[in-house]
């Protein structure tokens, strides 16, 4: 019989968005090595390799880019099928927030999604930067958030209505020349904002001089500057142009740690707002979960 496990599927996903098998068994629940017996039944099922193993990770092939597309759209249809057999409906409305660094390029691919899909729901979404996105949720004035940390700036998760939605590597990236005998040009946005620490702090640990040439108001005009050769910023996988360089020790560019989109759930009490948000944090969770 020519078809998948679902199960297998599933881990699958999880390791690509993942990064690492390290990183995805605890999100599958799994061991490293049972993850790994998945994945290696999984190949054998496709007859080919879906995965490029190395000391940094986990990367798709050519053909697990392929099955990677389908496997998002198979799970997310399964999940759907789930929750239809179960009564499981969303009406009314959530107020989502979504910091401008998650996946800006899809995200309004992704909402639309969520509009065909469940046309009984309303969604009032409201972009911007992390940290006032999360004072909003922490006041009550939106459901749903994702937000980005990053280790080192941000201390850890201690809020059990916190999860882990994704993690993707950090780049230095920009268009302008540089020489590591002269101070790095930096375009970032303002002094609040967690790249823009995550940057100085790390030029500084080591000692790597740098000068702030240019700020942005916000992430499209910090990509439009870097674009524009204005000087070197960071930024996460998914919120990078295709038309930026990317740079790495080989510059002498330090290294940088794994951006993690966190999802901040909605109210824990028996009110149809709570059932609409948990079913819906739930959707997101499988739509985005790792996705790089």
């Amino acid at each position: 019989m020519n078809s998948f496990d679902m199960e297998q599927l599933r881990s699958f996903v999880t390791a690509v968005d993942a990064g690492s098998l390290t990183a995805a068994a605890p999100l599958r629940c799994l061991s490293q090595s049972a993850l790994s017996e998945q994945l290696r039944k999984l190949e054998l099922r496709a007859n080919q390799t879906l995965l490029l193993r190395s000391k940094n990770g986990v990367t798709p092939t050519a053909a697990g880019e392929k099955l990677l597309q389908h496997a998002r759209h198979l799970l997310a249809l399964a999940d759907l099928a789930w929750r239809d057999l179960q009564g499981v409906t969303l009406n009314g409305e959530v107020r989502l927030g979504i910091t401008d660094y998650c996946r800006p390029a899809d995200m309004l691919t992704i909402l639309g999604r969520f509009a065909r899909d469940y046309p009984h729901l309303r969604l009032r979404t409201m972009m911007g930067k992390s940290r006032d996105i999360e004072n909003a949720w922490h006041q009550g004035e939106i459901d749903l958030a994702i937000v980005m940390r990053i280790p080192g700036i941000h201390p850890p998760a201690s809020n059990a209505r916190e999860t882990l939605l994704l993690r993707e590597p950090m780049m230095w990236v920009g268009n302008t020349p540089t020489s590591q005998h002269e101070p790095l040009p930096l375009a970032l946005l303002p002094e609040g904002c967690s790249l823009h620490q995550l940057a100085c702090h790390t030029l500084k640990q080591h000692q790597r001089s740098y000068l702030i040439r240019h700020i942005a108001s916000g992430v499209r005009g910090l990509q439009t500057a870097l674009v524009a050769g204005l000087g070197v910023g960071c930024l996460n996988q998914s919120a990078i142009p295709a038309e930026l360089n990317q740079w790495g020790e080989s510059l002498n560019f330090p290294s940088l740690p794994l951006a993690e989109f966190m999802l901040l759930q909605g109210p824990e009490d028996s009110s149809e707002t709570s059932k609409t948000c948990a079913a819906f944090s739930e959707i997101l969770h499988s739509t985005l979960s790792g996705m790089t």
